[in-house]
């Protein structure tokens, strides 16, 4: 019983880090489309250029 415990727990643990990545993520990639943006309008190729590479790597 103990070990099914612990197993429970590490899968719990992991399914919690996944989910915290996958938000982080989220995060990350809506910032930069809001920077993207925010280049466009500025008129900033090389910030743009920075960024759309940035969200490329991320995918």
């Amino acid at each position: 019983m103990d070990k099914m415990k612990v197993t429970y727990e590490a899968m719990l643990s992991l399914a919690a880090e996944m989910a915290l990545d996958e938000a982080v993520r989220k995060f990350r990639a809506e910032r930069i489309y809001r920077e993207i943006d925010q280049s466009l309008a500025a008129g900033d190729e090389d910030m743009f250029y920075r960024l759309a590479k940035e969200l490329n790597e991320m995918k």
